[in-house]
């Protein structure tokens, strides 16, 4: 359990689904939560049932204002021991629409690593922190179904394992300590919005994976299957030939 009563978090994205149910959770356990989205209007019903705990920036992670907007919650909060990156789009592209493309580009990259890569500095200077990012599975190969989608998680999770390398190296060659912790949250099929497609199976409900993603982070891991099952699945799609993927992908 996590004992935390000063503790400060972003998560961004967390107007609904998987990133509104982490902020839920962390504010159960004492944390100080600054929570992002687009709807303003669920951020602020969300702040008014907690108001000494929650604080809000509304704002679309494609625009050009992020880290003023992540700056300003962390002046909110008055500090900052974790971020998690939430926002996440995915579409069906199955005549390869661009605006489809370029949304999921802006969203899931751009917004991203723009977000993380502030965070990652900011934590080097203080010292400390952890950086947690909701990718998929479907970034461990392509997808016919959603080849922007894939792509864009598979980015994600690359930049995770990068930073996660990079926080080790730095901790090892630094003369003060430096802990900094990188989670690379994979989730298989979720009941949210984002959930489309046909086919779907272990459909897992928000709340166990809410709870198994806090655990992970907890226990800093560096990546992490939910719901767990999903690990079994992950190691067939690594390891499926490429005549035999590419027949069901």
């Amino acid at each position: 359990m996590m004992s935390s009563s000063n503790k400060k978090l972003i998560i961004v994205g967390a107007s609904s689904g998987i990133g509104k149910e982490l902020a839920k959770r962390y504010v159960e356990n004492g944390w100080l939560v600054g929570i992002t989205g687009r709807r303003n209007e669920l951020l602020n019903e969300f702040q008014k049932k907690h108001p000494e705990q929650i604080f809000t920036e509304c704002f679309d992670v494609r625009g050009n204002d992020n880290i003023t907007h992540v700056q300003s919650l962390i002046n909110k909060l008055e500090g900052l021991d974790l971020l998690i990156y939430n926002s996440g789009y995915g579409d069906p592209s199955e005549t390869l629409e661009w605006e489809l493309d370029k949304t999921t580009y802006e969203t899931n990259v751009k917004g991203f690593i723009e977000i993380v890569h502030f965070a990652f500095n900011y934590f080097v200077r203080q010292g400390h922190g952890h950086i947690a990012a909701t990718s998929s599975l479907a970034s461990i190969r392509g997808s016919s179904w959603a080849p922007a989608y894939s792509a864009s998680k598979a980015f994600m999770s690359v930049y995770m394992e990068g930073l996660h390398m990079k926080a080790k190296k730095i901790a090892r060659k630094s003369n003060t300590p430096v802990d900094i912790f990188i989670t690379d949250i994979q989730p298989g099929f979720v009941n949210t919005k984002l959930a489309k497609g046909n086919g779907q199976f272990w459909v897992a409900p928000v709340e166990k994976v809410g709870r198994q993603i806090i655990n992970a982070i907890d226990k800093k891991k560096w990546r992490v299957y939910v719901t767990r099952r999903w690990w079994l699945i992950a190691q067939l799609m690594k390891w499926a030939p490429g005549w035999l993927y590419h027949r069901v992908g």
